[in-house]
């Protein structure tokens, strides 16, 4: 059985992390996708361990060509692969690919059926659209931040890059996908505009909805899921964490009645109790009472809405991430495999396809090169002339 999306040829023009995770994962599900790759390279392909490690991982199953795009003979070459790829991925600020002579109103002349996908910070439209930003300036800006932290030391950083992944990657995978099957119905491209601001901003779906329909502000520990309840972090004797999420009044009595053998804490509190501090101050004491592993052995009998707040190494070795295979083997060139995150989407027709690590900028230009009808002679030209490598 073939992949989902084995029919799909994708131009990856992206850096960073948004693009190349979302063609990633479309690369999982079977798109060709060849990387366009900077002739020098950009940060992903610089020597380090951590640069070398994400571009192995970022570049999944991908084919690369690494181009000179300030040359007029890369544009060319770009210009015949839409003849072969119908799907652009991009992550310049607005105006690049326009000055590049490759923006989506003259691709569509030479690919009318192009699909083009922009994904950048602030959008292609609005006053800040130019600005520069990352990840936190997208939360910021997005609301998100001001109702994810504590009022003792504000606005938390997140371990994972919510706007970059969330807000950007999944979105355009979204999306492009809604995009093919408009062009399936239509014979008809068309142009994407992801904002991984917008896409964050989006992400405000419980305490947006409240709040524009009347509710109040949503501020720092606030609400039911922000800190303003019991469900919460709490710390160990020895300093590790559980989350608490016990929310509904029989996993809260399950809760209480671990918690009883141990502190203070009584089955008659509860989400509606008036003293939410009290509360969480009789939880927080009776947690420290125990060491981490005490507690792991006292919940991991009970269904309760509790669970160990796991290292990255421990959430690795899990059985539940080892029996959904969430750590793969991809294939290296020297016949080994590097163990990597996986996909976490299940076809229940297919496996997801890991054909190999990502390789270096430029592994297939030749490659490319000979299969839309370059001559090995115009190949010699343009390596010769950094047009390509």
């Amino acid at each position: 059985m073939s992949s989902p999306l084995s029919s799909l040829k994708i131009l990856d023009f992206s850096t960073l992390l948004p693009g190349p995770f979302a063609t990633m994962m479309l690369a999982d599900m079977g798109a060709d996708i060849l990387w366009v790759d900077a002739v020098k390279g950009n940060h992903l392909n610089q020597e380090n361990a951590r640069s070398v490690s994400m571009r192995e991982y970022l570049g999944r199953s991908k084919r690369s060509i690494a181009l000179d795009l300030k040359r007029p003979e890369a544009i060319t070459i770009v210009k015949r692969l839409v003849n072969e790829y119908d799907i652009i991925v991009e992550q310049f600020r607005p105006g690049v690919m326009e000055r590049l002579g490759l923006d989506y109103k003259t691709i569509c002349k030479i690919q009318p059926r192009i699909i083009y996908c922009s994904i950048t910070g602030y959008g292609q439209t609005g006053p800040y659209k130019d600005r520069a930003g990352h990840d936190i300036n997208y939360l910021a800006t997005a609301g998100v931040s001001s109702h994810s932290g504590r009022k003792e030391n504000g606005p938390i950083l997140s371990g994972i890059q919510i706007a970059d992944v969330a807000g950007g990657s999944l979105h355009a995978v979204s999306g492009i996908l809604a995009a093919v099957i408009q062009r399936i119905q239509t014979g008809e491209g068309q142009y994407l505009d992801i904002s991984m601001t917008d896409g964050s901003f989006a992400l405000n779906s419980i305490h947006g909805a409240e709040y524009l329909s009347g509710g109040s502000e949503p501020k720092l520990e606030s609400t039911l899921l922000n800190g303003g309840s019991f469900y919460d972090y709490y710390e160990t004797k020895d300093g590790r964490y559980f989350s608490v999420g016990s929310m509904e009044p029989k996993f809260f009595q399950q809760l209480c009645k671990v918690l009883e053998k141990t502190g203070d804490v009584k089955t008659e509190s509860g989400l509606q109790s008036k003293d939410v501090k009290e509360l969480k101050f009789q939880i927080a004491s009776t947690f420290k009472q125990k060491n981490y592993k005490d507690w792991c052995k006292t919940f991991s009998a009970v269904d309760a809405c509790v669970e160990p707040v796991l290292t990255f190494t421990e959430a690795v070795h899990h059985p539940q991430l080892k029996a959904r295979k969430m750590i793969v083997d991809v294939p290296a060139d020297n016949g080994s495999c590097n163990k990597q995150i996986g996909n976490p989407i299940k076809f229940s027709l297919s496996e997801t396809d890991y054909r190999h690590i990502g390789v270096p900028p430029g592994a297939h230009s030749k490659e490319i090169l000979l299969e839309i009808g370059f001559t090995e002679s115009e190949l010699k030209i343009l390596f010769d002339q950094g047009v390509v490598s």
